[in-house]
């Protein structure tokens, strides 16, 4: 165990901050998942907005790669396009 202040408060925030980021990565993770399994073409349109800006967020706090981010984005542009269809 840490026996400084200093380290004492680090844990503190690492595990705020992991808890906080599983959150988020989490839900992300869930959205992704219901927007592929939509079939309506409207509702991912509607939908894809706010996912793609909540893969932007994971990449921009390093959360992600920055290029799974865009792979991310860039297959679920494809499958929402593809439903139109």
């Amino acid at each position: 165990m840490a026996h400084h202040k200093s380290a004492l408060k680090r844990i503190r925030q690492n595990t705020k901050r992991r808890l906080q980021n599983r959150y988020y990565k989490k839900s992300a993770r869930t959205a992704i998942k219901k927007l592929r399994d939509m079939e309506k073409h409207e509702e991912a349109v509607e939908a894809l907005p706010r996912i793609v800006s909540m893969i932007d967020r994971l990449a921009k706090s390093g959360n992600i790669h920055k290029n799974k981010a865009a792979n991310l984005k860039s297959g679920l542009t494809k499958h929402v396009n593809a439903l139109a269809n």
